[in-house]
């Protein structure tokens, strides 16, 4: 299958369908709403809300079921992202090469806005627009999942851990375990997870794509620890080599480069082993992992 345009394909009506779902930039409070879609649209892969939509589609589910909790994903990650880059936390200039949303419209703003997008993918999971066709005990359970793994226990709990391990000389690898599965790897497994469920998939199958999700998770994480080092700014739309600068508890930091390349495929192979029962409606899914690895962004 032609990868590229698949994706293409699919940012275009995520896109779409975030443009219908968020509040509008002449809606007031104007400076608010302006933040939120300066980085909502600020040229992201869409990797998570396609995820959503391609594990729906390899269980046999429709598209537009999924679409609202691939447009939630889509408002949770980009909140943590403009979180992450505030100087309380990594301080960072750019993100997909472009200033952070601090930067542009200052921190106070920036806080807003994450807070307002997080919001705003639960005003989206609850609304009775939602799956209409699904059942209501599969909705209340895709939205226990993607809480889940947002919260404390899941991507808030990495960011955490990622924070207070910052610089310091010893880090064991179980830390830097702890962290990428949850940091990264959470919300990766629970826009798989929940697309299995949207789609209507059974307990075997869904527990498949859990396992999935799971592997490609941290392979994602461990691919963008090693462009950290290896890639350019320019490449990865945001300071080349600020988390060596910084001491991040990493997977090269701890285990080395070689060794990290190495689990990372291996975690890919674990990914494309896990849909070996699955027919050709999960060949995304299975692109979607080995480009996970061979990505320069």
């Amino acid at each position: 299958m032609d990868l590229k345009k698949y994706l293409n394909d699919k940012c275009r009506i995520v896109d779409e369908a975030l443009e219908k779902c968020l509040p509008g930039e002449d809606e007031l409070p104007f400076t608010l709403h302006k933040s939120m879609h300066y980085s909502v649209f600020a040229g992201g892969k869409r990797v998570r809300p396609i995820l959503v939509l391609a594990a729906c589609e390899a269980v046999g589910g429709r598209a537009e079921d999924a679409m609202p909790a691939a447009c939630a994903m889509e408002m949770i990650h980009t909140y943590s992202l403009i979180h992450d880059d505030l100087p309380a936390m990594d301080n960072d200039d750019y993100r997909r090469g472009k200033p952070t949303n601090h930067k542009v419209y200052g921190e106070a703003t920036a806080i807003l806005a994450g807070d307002a997008l997080l919001t705003e993918a639960f005003i989206l999971l609850g609304s009775p627009e939602f799956g209409a066709s699904i059942d209501p005990e599969k909705r209340l359970e895709v939205i226990g999942e993607i809480s889940r793994c947002a919260g404390s226990r899941g991507m808030i709990g990495g960011q955490m851990v990622d924070m207070e391990s910052e610089g310091k000389p010893e880090i064991d690898f179980a830390t830097v375990q702890y962290i990428h599965t949850r940091k990264t790897g959470a919300l990766i497994k629970a826009s798989v997870r929940s697309g299995a469920i949207l789609g209507g998939a059974d307990s075997g199958r869904e527990a498949a794509l859990v396992r999935y999700g799971e592997a490609i998770g941290l392979a994602f994480q461990i691919a963008d620890d090693i462009l950290d080092i290896e890639g350019t700014t320019e490449e990865i739309g945001k300071d080349a080599g600020s988390d060596l600068e910084r001491g991040k508890a990493t997977y090269p930091a701890v285990i080395g480069i070689s060794e990290s390349k190495r689990r990372a495929a291996e975690l890919v192979d674990v990914a494309l082993d896990a849909l070996s029962g699955f027919d050709e409606k999960a060949d995304p899914l299975r692109e979607i992992a080995k480009y996970i690895v061979l990505r320069k962004s």
